[in-house]
């Protein structure tokens, strides 16, 4: 499933930002600059709105921000990896070094459920922030997580 919600070119393994709407903004090129259709506002909007019920940076060294987002009809994942960490209000107070974004279509609930599940279980790998870091590019990491959720399946 995840091999269908992310691509090598939604990985940007060198982030730029050090502070969560600055990584917003960051990410949300992402997914402009590989043909999906967003209203960049109208998407960061949503996704600081999901930030102010409660932070999406809830594992250490990761970040999970996520929100429906209009003009998506299925689901889209980006994943931004910054070695110097980025200060992200996470519940361990710590900077996140791994985010995970994914935008949801709002028909996609069941879709937005199975893939927080995959998410949820490569995440129980104790040892996941420090291999995604150890990889040198963004094919790299797609293999890794591809990988990883082969193995929990």
């Amino acid at each position: 499933m995840l091999e269908e919600v992310f691509r090598p070119s939604f990985i940007n393994v060198k982030l730029e930002s050090s502070e969560k709407e600055e990584l917003f903004a960051e990410m949300l090129e992402t997914f402009i600059r590989n043909g999906v259709e967003i209203d960049r506002d109208k998407a960061m909007e949503a996704l600081k709105s999901r930030e102010e019920k409660m932070t999406t940076g809830i594992v250490p060294g990761v970040a999970i921000p996520h929100s429906v987002c209009p003009g998506v009809t299925k689901v889209v994942g980006a994943i931004g990896i910054s070695k110097n960490g980025i200060e992200f209000g996470s519940l361990d107070g710590k900077p996140v070094h791994v985010v995970l974004m994914f935008l949801f279509g709002e028909n996609c609930t069941g879709l937005h459920l199975r893939v927080m599940q995959k998410i949820a279980f490569i995440l129980k790998d104790e040892d996941f922030v420090n291999k995604i870091l150890a990889l040198p590019s963004a094919e790299a990491v797609y293999n890794e997580i591809c990988s990883l959720e082969e193995s929990v399946e």
